[in-house]
């Protein structure tokens, strides 16, 4: 376990940095850990570096001081890496990484190796908000810290229902409600409430999904002509997978967006039977048991049969046993 109070000795500077297109997870742990050094060491700098924040994490403190550009040369005394499984997915914020004096990567993907001078990786967490929990001092956490935490934590968990939810993270959850924090807000307003778009979109990537493998796999998939036509980014597109995988019968949900030519971002959840970790390892992606990405190229044809390939050989090697 890494205690922050325990990285700080002869610090100045920090920058604390998340994964591209960050989720609540990652944008709640940095901006948790960026909201608990301003409070409780005001003698240290710290600048926290994300793309654009999601519009409904913008409640958050601190979600306005975010840097979304990286075109400083700056050298920090100490680099913060939350939720990201590998450097390259930091983006442009990797370069302060590479320049820091010391490096910390705090992370739950099991594809994770460890990249930084110091890591604390734990698959076993729900997420990386709670291992950010358990980094500082109970006492000295606000109710703003708290939020970011809470949030995090949701977000990764499905609202406490999938099966990374332990005892622990109810008990962290607990600790973070006594706060003072609107629970009950953050839960609606982050992690449930749509836009009217973003509803539409969903509707019409369900519409269009297909079952494959006798309806153990259900794939489903956006168009940039149709994210043009309703005006969505890759945040609006957040919870599709997670709604295809509710589908009875099926074992895994792919859902599939462009992002280039003959270029797809593909995110996969399992219902337990399949390793999505590994499928999206081989194709250089990485994330856990149950949810994971990776960036897919060629024809959407290509992409679907190479991904189904591996996780029908895992359906057959689970049968077999």
């Amino acid at each position: 376990m890494i205690r922050l109070k325990n990285e700080l000795e002869n610090v100045k500077t920090v920058a604390v940095a998340g994964h591209i297109r960050p989720d609540g997870d990652c944008t709640g742990s940095c901006l948790a850990v960026y909201s608990y050094l301003q409070e409780n060491f005001p003698e240290i700098s710290v600048d926290v570096y994300l793309e654009a924040v999601n519009p409904n994490f913008l409640f958050l403190k601190g979600a306005d001081q975010v840097k979304t550009s990286c075109v400083e040369d700056k050298k920090y005394d100490l680099f913060i890496s939350l939720d990201a499984s590998d450097k390259e997915r930091l983006g442009e914020a990797v370069k302060y990484l590479e320049t820091a004096e010391k490096t910390l990567c705090i992370d739950h993907h099991i594809t994770n190796t460890g990249f930084a001078g110091e890591n604390w990786i734990d698959a076993q967490a729900s997420s990386t908000s709670e291992l950010a929990y358990q980094m500082m001092e109970e006492e000295r956490i606000s109710r703003e810290t708290a939020e970011a935490l809470y949030m995090g934590i949701v977000h990764d968990t499905g609202v406490f229902q999938y099966t990374n939810t332990t005892e622990k993270t109810m008990q962290i959850a607990g600790k973070l409600m006594a706060k003072g924090i609107d629970f009950s807000r953050i839960i609606e307003d982050t992690f449930y409430r749509k836009t009217y778009v973003q509803n539409q979109v969903l509707g019409r990537a369900l519409m269009e999904s297909i079952l494959l493998l006798d309806g153990k796999i259900i794939v489903g998939r956006i168009r940039q002509k149709d994210m043009d036509f309703y005006g969505v980014g890759p945040a609006d597109l957040d919870g599709i997978v997670s709604q295809l995988r509710v589908t009875a019968g099926v074992e895994v949900a792919i859902f599939l967006y462009e992002t280039g030519t003959q270029e797809y971002k593909a995110s996969l959840r399992s219902n337990g039977i399949v390793d999505v970790s590994s499928v999206c390892a081989y194709f250089g992606g990485g994330g856990h048991v149950k949810a994971a990405g990776c960036t897919m190229h060629g024809s959407l044809y290509d992409v679907v049969n190479n991904l189904t390939l591996h996780i029908e050989q895992q359906l057959k090697e689970d049968k077999e046993e």
